[in-house]
C-alpha cells in the first residue's frame, strides 16, 4: 500500500469509527437510547356515525346525547341536507367534534362507473363533501373507491376509479382535506396487498385508507391489513362480525353481534394498530344505534377495546 492509499484507507476507517464509535464484541453501543426505545403513544378518540343517535330532539340534543354517552365526535353523511350553520351551532352547544364525513353518493354514482357523466356527478359530490367537512372543522372524507358488478369488470373499475381519484387530488390540496378510501363489500380491492398498491400508485399524502375493521372479516383478518397498510390508514371504523352467523344464518347476519362477541381478536387488532404507530386519532363506531343507554354501552365496549392498545 503506497502513502496515498494508506491515507485514504485511514480516512475511511476514521469515518466508520465516527459513525459507530466504540463498537465492540460486547455490543454495548447496540442498545438504543431510552428515547429511541420509547414508542410514540397511539391515541384514539371515540366517534359514532350520526344515524346511530336515535332521538327525535334537535341537533343540539342529539349531539349532547353522543357527548353524554362518552363520544368525542360525530361522523355525518355528506353532502348533507342539514344547515351547516345549524350543525356548527349544535357542535358548539354540545362541545363535540365533527372530524369526518361519509360521502353519500359513492354507491349510487360510483367513481368506477363506465359513464363519465355519472363519475363526474360523484366527483362533484365528493368535492362538496370536502368543503363541508372543512367548514365543520374536520379533515377527512370517506369514499368508496369503486364498485365491481356484472357490468363493470375488476380491471375497468381499477383504472377508472384511480383516474377519478386523481381528478379529486387538486381539490384535496386546495381544501387540505383527506380522501380516505374504505374497504366495503363492493367486490373490489379484496386484499391488503392490493389496497397498499392502489394507494401507492396514487402516490399522494392526502389519499389513504379508511380501514373498516369489521368489514374485512368476511374474507380476511384485520390485523393483516393493518400491518400491510401501516401509515396509509387515515381513519378506523369499528364494528363486529361473526363468521358463524354468516355461515349458518346468512351473509349479513354476521354483523348481528355485539362488540367483543364476534371474531375480531381485539387484543391482536389493537396491537397491530399500536405497532404501526397509527396517527389517525379516531375510532368511529358504525353499528346499530339506539338511545342514550344503548350508546353508553357501545362507548364502554369501545373503551375496553381501546384499552388493548
Amino acid at each position: 500500500m503506497n502513502k496515498r492509499d494508506f491515507i485514504k484507507s485511514a480516512a475511511v476507517m476514521a469515518g466508520v469509527s465516527a459513525i459507530t464509535p466504540f463498537a465492540t464484541v460486547s455490543g454495548k453501543n447496540k442498545t438504543p437510547s431510552a428515547a429511541a426505545q420509547q414508542k410514540s403513544k397511539v391515541s384514539l378518540k371515540k366517534a359514532l356515525v350520526f344515524g346511530m343517535i336515535q332521538d327525535k330532539g334537535s341537533l343540539t340534543d342529539k349531539f349532547k346525547i353522543a357527548r353524554d354517552a362518552g363520544f368525542d365526535g360525530v361522523e355525518l353523511n355528506s353532502p348533507t341536507d342539514l344547515s351547516l350553520t345549524d350543525l356548527l351551532q349544535a357542535k358548539r352547544n354540545a362541545g363535540i367534534e365533527l372530524p369526518s364525513v361519509i360521502n353519500k353518493d359513492h354507491w349510487s354514482k360510483p367513481l368506477s362507473d363506465p359513464d363519465q357523466q355519472i363519475r363526474q356527478q360523484c366527483i362533484e359530490s365528493v368535492i362538496k363533501s370536502m368543503h363541508e367537512v372543512k367548514e365543520l372543522g374536520g379533515d377527512t372524507v370517506l369514499v368508496v373507491p369503486g364498485v365491481v358488478n356484472e357490468k363493470v369488470s375488476y380491471e375497468q373499475a381499477y383504472i377508472t376509479s384511480q383516474s377519478a381519484i386523481r381528478e379529486l387530488i387538486p381539490h384535496a390540496e386546495k381544501t387540505g382535506v383527506q380522501i380516505a378510501l374504505e374497504n366495503v363489500w363492493n367486490n373490489f380491492i379484496l386484499s391488503p396487498v392490493e389496497a397498499k398498491r392502489f394507494i401507492d400508485e396514487l402516490n399522494h399524502p392526502l389519499v389513504g385508507w379508511y380501514f373498516d375493521i369489521g368489514n374485512v372479516l368476511r374474507y380476511g383478518w384485520p390485523e393483516h391489513w393493518i400491518h400491510t397498510l401501516k401509515s396509509r390508514i387515515m381513519r378506523l371504523h369499528i364494528k363486529e362480525f361473526s363468521r358463524e352467523n354468516m355461515n349458518s344464518k346468512g351473509l349479513r347476519e354476521g354483523f348481528k353481534v355485539e362488540l367483543l362477541e364476534g371474531d375480531n381478536n381485539w387484543p391482536v387488532v389493537m396491537k397491530a394498530v399500536r405497532d404501526t404507530g397509527h396517527k389517525g386519532g379516531w375510532l368511529t363506531a358504525e353499528v346499530p344505534g339506539g338511545d342514550l343507554t344503548h350508546l353508553k354501552k357501545i362507548s364502554a365496549l369501545m373503551d375496553k377495546i381501546i384499552s388493548f392498545l
